[in-house]
């Protein structure tokens, strides 16, 4: 199913204050519109780019808590958001989504602790906090990816190995089949490698698509292990 829950967002930079940093970052200070054109969309760049910035506000936007979690998830231990979510007005398709997650890596553990308490008889702690950083992080995914849900995940590649990524690819295509919209802030080279994924780079000022082969992640990684020797004999 092609249909999307988002099909882009707007704006309004009149809500923004003049000395806002936002107005510093190259990709976003001219933004006005911007639209999604498959269910599963990346964001790339290089770190400061804007991309998590803008996945942040997108979620806020659509009603998730700024530190993740389902949309029934209220806490804060620290506001750290910008104000780019009261400006963004989210253009939504004609259905609506049945479910729905905010997954960050920098918040995993405030996510994980809430659950826990969250948790009662008819809600069960998955007792995150009782695996290893990354079995239970990919467990965290696998247990809320359901059909027909929208899902805002920032750099969900952070505690996996190579393999578990290459899982939670597989998990995240076939939820995307089964009606599902991602939009995803990445740096993994083998995330970005999912067929029929929208890539947009945040990279050379303005945000724009970007082919797989494109993308710093699979260029360098590309470099280092086609000429590994050679490129660390340069660095080092």
């Amino acid at each position: 199913m092609d249909e999307r829950f988002i099909r882009g967002i707007f704006i309004d930079w009149t809500l923004i204050g003049n000395c806002s940093y936002l107005r510093d970052i190259e990709a976003l200070k001219d933004l006005k519109t911007l639209d999604f054109n498959s269910n599963v969309t990346f964001f790339v760049g290089e770190n400061g780019s804007g991309k998590s910035t803008l996945l942040e506000a997108m979620a806020i936007a659509s009603g998730f808590n700024p530190e993740g979690g389902t949309k029934n998830y209220s806490f804060s231990t620290y506001d750290s958001h910008s104000e780019l979510y009261d400006a963004i007005r989210v253009v939504r398709g004609s259905r609506k989504a049945r479910w729905g997650y905010f997954l960050r890596a920098e918040s995993f553990y405030n996510v994980a602790t809430m659950e826990e308490r969250y948790a009662d008889e008819g809600h069960e702690s998955q007792k995150y906090h009782e695996k290893s950083h990354g079995e239970s992080f990919l467990a965290l995914a696998q247990n809320q990816l359901r059909p027909g849900g929208l899902y805002f995940f920032d750099e969900p590649e952070a505690a996996l190995s190579p393999q578990r990524q290459l899982t939670l690819l597989t998990e995240i295509y076939n939820c995307a089949a089964d009606g599902s919209q991602f939009i995803i802030a990445t740096h993994s080279p083998i995330l970005l490698g999912m067929p029929g994924a929208e890539i947009l780079s945040f990279d050379s000022g303005v945000i724009h698509p970007c082919e797989y082969e494109d993308t710093e992640s699979y260029q360098v990684t590309e470099m280092f292990i086609n000429d590994r020797k050679r490129l660390l004999d340069k660095l080092l």
